[in-house]
This record gives C-alpha cells, sequence and structure tokens, in this order.
C-alpha cells in the first residue's frame, strides 16, 4: 500500500508535465538512502556514486513501467541493489578475479577510503560483514543498517521472506562469530 506522499507524487510522475519536477523530489526524498545502501554494496565512494547515476538514470528512463505494485522507494531499491550486483559482477570480470579476490579488494577499499569513518569497532564490523556470502550481505546490511522490514527486502530481493529470516539469522552468527574471533 503506498502512502499518501507517495500516491500524490505516483500521480505527478505519471503526469507529462509535472514528471521533472516530480522526479527532482523523488531525488531529493530517496538520493542519501540510496546513497548509503549502494555504499554498503559496493564500498567505494566513487563506484557508489556512479551506481547511484546509473540508478536514477535508468529509474528514469523506466517511469512508465513502474506499475506501483510495491512502494516507489522499494521500486527504486530494487533498482539500486541490481544495479550494484552488476558492476560488481561487471568489475569482477574486467579484472578476471574470483569472488575471494574481489572481497579482499572490497576490504581494501573498506580500510584504505578516505570516506570511511568510523571507530575500530566499525571497521571490524564491516570487515565481518564483507566476509559474509553476497546475499547474507544483502539481507544483513537492509535490515541492520537500512531498517528494512522483510517483506520490503523480500519485494526488492524478490525472494520469500522465511528465506531472507534464515539468510538474516545465519548472517548474525557468522558476523558473531567474526566478531568473537577477532577479538
Amino acid at each position: 500500500m503506498l502512502a499518501v506522499d507517495e500516491r500524490e507524487l505516483l500521480v505527478q510522475l505519471k503526469d507529462a508535465e509535472g514528471k521533472e519536477i516530480a522526479f527532482a523530489k523523488l531525488i531529493r526524498l530517496y538520493q542519501k538512502s540510496l546513497y548509503f545502501h549502494i555504499r554498503r554494496i559496493v564500498i567505494s565512494h566513487d563506484d557508489a556514486d556512479d551506481v547511484l547515476q546509473n540508478t536514477l538514470m535508468k529509474a528514469w528512463r523506466n517511469l512508465a513501467k513502474f506499475r506501483a505494485e510495491a512502494s516507489i522507494k522499494t521500486w527504486l531499491y530494487r533498482i539500486a541493489t541490481n544495479e550494484s550486483l552488476t558492476f560488481l559482477k561487471q568489475k569482477q570480470r574486467r579484472a578476471f578475479q574470483d569472488v575471494e579476490d574481489l572481497q579482499n579488494d572490497l576490504r581494501h577499499s573498506l580500510s584504505s577510503g578516505p570516506y570511511i569513518d568510523g571507530d575500530e569497532i566499525q571497521m571490524k564490523l564491516q570487515e565481518a560483514i564483507l566476509t559474509l556470502p553476497e546475499r547474507q550481505r544483502l539481507v544483513f546490511n537492509m535490515r541492520y543498517f537500512e531498517e528494512l522490514k522483510y517483506d520490503e527486502i523480500a519485494q526488492i530481493l524478490e525472494v520469500s521472506v522465511g528465506s531472507l529470516k534464515a539468510s538474516y539469522h545465519h548472517a548474525v552468527k557468522k558476523i558473531e562469530q567474526n566478531l568473537k574471533g577477532n577479538a
């Protein structure tokens, strides 16, 4: 079910004359949260900026196809997630890396990035998260950091709520074990 503001925004987005103004509103509403969602996936600030731009361009091009079966926020998060994962796969292919090498690169970006401002505990948590398989990492980030409900995450990732709960539970256990091992 769409929120009242989203319904108005959706009407404006469908209106040819008000479309650009409504899209600017949409960007103001979701740009920051989308950036941090993408950043948690791709790690690098510069990469996150690029993926965010791709996400917004894809959303703009596909506005007419949006059917409002989910909220605008959920739709944007799905686009951002897919664009982020596509970016990582392309990066992996370009460098002829396997998944472990890509994770090491992400870990290096995390520790050497000038835009990461966190204490030692936060850094250890981020490193532990990077050791998770892709699905668990996505679910953990969306649930823990972005405080999305399981229903929203299920729509974004197009999987069942039950499998999300299991993924989140396994992710938490692995992070706990990782942090205990580093203590």
